[in-house]
């Protein structure tokens, strides 16, 4: 997605059959343009706030953060759309996978970063939800402890 967005497909593009190599050639020039690096951590923020826009916990420093990093909400769509077409007709390898899961927030996080988004029940008590950018897996912290 990261890669279409940033190469020199047309936002108003309507994916075609037989369009594959066009499509291709795409994202290779998006990938050569903005460099493996850049595309990675583009491509890791864009999860991150994906998953936080899902579950209605963006920020309104997030929504800034990712309206600079894609200014263009048309072009964004068309790019995930075609990216999604790409990737489910597509092997992907094990380094492709996890670098595909892995998640980058940017800006002030209603969790500060703990993983935990504390809400009000409605009825005056207080609970957490895990954070989904900080927490996908809503995993508990472990303490280290002594026992006698």
């Amino acid at each position: 997605m990261v890669a279409l967005y940033a190469s020199d497909m047309p936002s108003n593009y309507r994916g075609r059959r037989g369009d594959s190599a066009q499509v291709n050639a795409w994202v290779l020039q998006g990938a050569m343009r903005l460099g493996l690096d850049e595309l990675y951590r583009s491509a890791a923020y864009a999860y991150g706030y994906r998953l936080l826009w899902l579950a209605n916990c963006t920020t309104p420093d997030q929504d800034a953060a990712h309206t600079r990093r894609f200014p263009s909400a048309k072009r964004l769509d068309r790019a995930e759309g075609l990216a999604a077409l790409i990737t489910c007709r597509s092997e992907m390898t094990p380094e492709a996978r996890k670098r595909g899961a892995r998640i980058l927030i940017e800006g002030a996080c209603y969790c500060a970063g703990t993983g935990w988004v504390p809400f009000d029940m409605g009825d005056g008590t207080e609970a957490h939800q895990a954070c989904p950018g900080h927490n996908p897996e809503g995993r508990m912290p472990l303490y280290a402890g002594v026992s006698a």
